[in-house]
Formats: structure tokens, sequence, C-alpha cells
């Protein structure tokens, strides 16, 4: 495995596959703050040309983190479809690259391809394409999934409804929930962060959610928030919810940190699938972020890039309903600016895509870092041209409760009106039934929250 190349008369060589991938990175305030980042824009080149031309079979056979020491890789590891795998194990990141691009390769010839890749290959792939190659390859790519209703064709928008309160205050979430619901947002979820992790606060929002959602006959599915094990508590005690909720980590360490581990997901999916009021066959829904693994002290040296496509590989396993990546959410220690983070939510969505994950993002910014509303508007433009399963929209973008800017619900109506996208099928002749939608596009009512009320 060649680790050195020259580049414009300077030798540089790596130490390890750890840090070539992470020097091939594109720049990210984490990676600095790890010490593990490309010291000057040629050393990134530079990485990015080696890593271009080791093979798929120098990536799996040299883990970043062994399967004898992390859950999570062995995971990964288990579900690499072999046949597959060896029929491409000596292409070059390069050539899995062009075949991702290729015009005539179909999104699910991509998707047949991928169950040969583990995370780590997928990392790798990602890290030598442009952000218009990501959103080119992340549009070919289709996954639909179905707890009470399918979300993820093409041609579609969904959108996780949240509308959190600062005391979990069932009305005033009801108050918020109407008027999302008014701008036709809320097919991919009813979804409550709560503040108050208690049993009985989540039972009382999965009741509330649950028999709104049941009297309008809303095509759509509730989750409350809350920690994985307090969501099981509340469903044991009778709780209606469509799916279960956890963020998870690409390091064993991590998840450890956030109170969970592969068998307590496994719980939950079978909780899920027997005592859950949603459908199915898809119950779980997942949460990730480039840089928890670091703000954990569980990174092992290795990049924040690859962490998250870890998650992928994780997430993967259990089959989720839906997966969204919160970028921008963690702050300016991880990724420093819109440019970071408009790279991030590229990453991300295409990573997401390529693993077979049902993939959203919550296209977001905190107030101490270097971006604003008009950044993630763009995001949200190249998200939706990329194919996004569902995007999070907050009133007025600006959460009450969390503190931080997110997509408000208008900005969704107009990225489905400018991109001709439309709602999730079921949800769309809803809103078309409520008078919300007129002939695909908002009605002279939309907006209006009172239609509940009458």
């Amino acid at each position: 495995m060649k680790l050195k190349t020259n580049y414009l008369g300077t030798v540089y060589e790596f130490s390890s596959l750890k840090d070539l991938f992470a020097k091939a990175n594109e720049e990210k305030s984490g990676d600095r703050l790890a010490g593990i980042a490309a010291e000057t824009v040629q050393e990134r080149i530079a990485a990015k040309e080696v890593l271009s031309q080791l093979t798929l079979a120098d990536i799996r056979e040299n883990p970043l983190l062994a399967p004898e020491e992390d859950e999570v890789s062995r995971i990964i590891e288990g579900q690499t479809n072999e046949p597959i795998y060896k029929s491409i194990k000596n292409w070059s990141v390069a050539e899995l690259r062009e075949f991702i691009l290729n015009d005539e390769v179909t999104g699910e010839e991509i998707i047949r391809l991928s169950r040969g890749l583990n995370s780590e290959i997928i990392a790798a792939v990602a890290k030598i394409m442009s952000n218009l190659d990501l959103v080119h390859a992340a549009n070919k790519i289709e996954i639909v999934t179905k707890c009470n209703i399918s979300i993820g064709y093409k041609g579609t928008l969904a959108s996780r409804l949240q509308p959190n309160h600062p005391t979990d205050h069932v009305e005033g979430m009801l108050a918020s929930l109407k008027e999302g619901l008014s701008y036709g947002i809320g097919d991919a979820v009813i979804g409550i962060n709560p503040v108050d992790d208690s049993v009985e606060s989540v039972k009382r929002l999965l009741h509330a959610t649950h028999d709104f959602i049941q009297d309008w006959r809303i095509p759509s599915q509730n989750c409350v928030l809350a920690h994985v094990t307090t969501q099981m508590k509340a469903i044991e005690q009778g709780a209606p919810a469509d799916m279960i909720f956890q963020s998870i980590a690409g390091t064993e360490t991590a998840n450890r940190s956030f109170g969970i581990s592969a068998s307590i997901l496994q719980e939950a999916h079978d909780m899920a699938r027997t005592l859950g009021t949603g459908t199915g066959p898809q119950c779980l829904y997942l949460e990730t972020g480039q840089g928890s693994e670091l703000s954990a002290e569980a990174h092992f040296g290795i990049d924040q890039m690859t962490l998250e496509s870890r998650n992928y590989g994780f997430a993967r396993f259990y089959d989720p309903f839906i997966v969204n990546t919160v970028v921008g959410f963690i702050g300016p220690e991880y990724l420093y600016n819109s440019k970071q983070v408009i790279r991030a939510g590229l990453e991300d969505h295409f990573m997401g895509k390529l693993h077979g994950i049902p993939m959203g993002v919550d296209i977001c910014y905190t107030n101490h870092i270097k971006a604003d509303q008009n950044d993630i508007e763009d995001l949200g433009v190249l998200l939706t041209a990329a194919g996004v399963n569902f995007v999070i929209a907050v009133p007025m973008g600006d959460d009450c409760m969390l503190n931080y800017q997110s997509l408000s619900y208008h900005d969704v109506a107009t990225l489905r009106q400018t991109m001709k996208k439309s709602p999730s099928p079921l949800f769309a002749e809803w809103l078309e039934k409520m008078g919300i939608f007129d002939n695909g596009k908002l009605s002279k009512i939309a907006g209006d929250p009172t239609i509940f009320s009458r």
C-alpha cells in the first residue's frame, strides 16, 4: 500500500491510512482541533491523489478501528456482501468515483454495488469528490421507506415538522403543529424535542400528537425525541409511538457516552415492531452529525467525516425509516463557517444515500458559527437538487427550545415550488383534501392554522 507521492517537487508521505484519510478531508475545524488536518492546501491535494490510487481492498484490509476493538466496526464489517466486494476489491477509489458518476450507471446499480462497500470506502470516495459530484451522485439514488406512509420517491421532498415548545406545553406545541401543517409540512414525521426527558412528559406529548393525527386523519407518523430508554418506558406504559428515536455515533465508545449500545438499539427496534403504533416495516428514527465523536473524546484519531460515514454503516443494520444529520448544530469547534457546513451537509447526504440509508438533513446553524440564513437557504437548494429525502422545519426558522436556526415552514414550501418537488404522495393527497394545496401548490388558506379549529 503506497502512502507517498511527489507533488510539485515536494514529497508527501503519510504515516498511516488513518493519517491519509484525515489529511485528504476538506478542511474542517474539528479535524484541526484534533490535530490531524492537512497543514496546507498542497498537502491536502497530495493526500487526495494518494487516496484516489488506493484499492478498495487496501482500505478494507487495513481498518481504521479494528472490529476486535469496536462493536460499530463489527456491525459494519458483518454487513459486507462478499461476492460483490470480491468483484470490485481491486478497483481504485478513483475508479469507484468514475463508476458512480457514469451517466450509464443507474441508481439501482449503485445501490447494488454499495452492498460490497464498507463505511471507510464510502468515506474515501466522498473525499475525492467535488460538491457538484456529491449533488449529482446522490440525486441518482432513490431510497424509499415506509412507516405509516412511504417517503423518498424521486420528485418529492418530505419534511419533519418540529413543533418544539420551551416548556413542553401541549397547547403551545399544538399551535406550532397546526401552523406547520397549514404550510404542508410534516410528512416525514411530526417529531418533538422534549425539554423534559421524563416518561410522563414523553407520554403526554405522544398522546397529544397521536390523537391529533388520528382526529384529522393525517398521513404521517409521530415521535418524541427523548432518550431511547425513556421512550421505551413510555411505550411499555401504553404511549402511542409510531417510531423510536435515538442519536448515534460512529464508535462504540462515543455511543456509550450517549448511553446506548448496539443491543439497546436492537431492543428498541424489536419493541417498535411489536408495541409501536406505526404500520412499518421501518420503525426507527436515527440522528447523526459530524463532530460528536470528537466532542466525546472517542474519535481514536479518525477524521470526523469518516466517523460520520461509520454512523451510516451502523444505522443501516437497523433498517431505519429515516436518518438525518444535524449539520451546523454542534458548533464552530467542528464546522467553523458556512463553507464547512455546506460541504459537510453534502458529504453526509451522499454518504448516507450510498449506504442505502433514507437520508434527511437538518439544515441549521447556531448563533456562534460564521453562517447566516442565506447560507442555509443555499444548502437547502443544493440538497433539494441532490434528492434529499426530507428536511426539518421550525416556526420562522428559529427553534424556541433548542435555540438554533433551521429552515422555516415557508422555506420548505419555497424549495418545493422552486425545484418542482412535491410532498410524499399520500400526504399531498391529504393536503389537497384539506384545501391547503390547490393543484399541487399552496392555496389561499395555506398558512392559516385556524383551519384546524373549525
